[in-house]
């Protein structure tokens, strides 16, 4: 299979690397560069664990080809913390118990991330739909809706 040059910056870092042309976002972050954060969940689009932000966005790793992110700025859960010191999403997941099994977590984070870099004070139907892209099969979401919220609130907090 051909080789395909990509460059792009990787929670702050700039990355350089030749992929399979057809790979998955999902598979370089995961084989490649070694950011297991993102999980492969179905595989098919419809599960969420695999949520990432290109450019700002939302989107599914296990769908995106990775050559198509050429130059673009990807940012995963991996890249929330800074300096050892969670992320206000992250520290309001572990301390409203919004984490079972963890596996769709990072997913939902990202989801959360991208909703409350648009919306930073969002109602809880907003929290809702931007969620709904995600599969939890632990929590029953409630614990998820409230650490979203939580985390908004306080941005919102240190923000005033």
């Amino acid at each position: 299979m051909a080789k395909v040059p990509i460059q792009f910056v990787l929670n702050g870092d700039e990355k350089a690397e030749f992929v399979e042309s057809g790979s998955t976002l999902l598979k370089v972050l995961r084989e490649k560069l070694g950011d297991t954060s993102p999980k492969g969940g179905c595989q098919q689009g419809t599960c969420g664990t695999c949520s990432v932000l290109v450019d700002g966005e939302l989107r599914l790793s296990c769908l995106t080809l990775a050559e198509t992110c050429e130059g673009a700025e990807i940012t995963t859960t991996s890249g929330l913390a800074e300096g050892g010191v969670l992320h206000p999403l992250q520290r309001a997941f572990q301390e409203g118990f919004a984490i079972q099994c963890g596996f769709c977590t990072p997913g939902m984070i990202m989801a959360a991330k991208a909703l409350l870099d648009r919306v930073p004070n969002p109602t809880r139907e907003e929290v809702v739909d931007a969620i709904s892209g995600n599969i939890c099969r632990c929590t029953g979401y409630e614990p998820i809706i409230r650490a979203i919220l939580s985390a908004a609130r306080s941005n919102s907090h240190h923000a005033a």
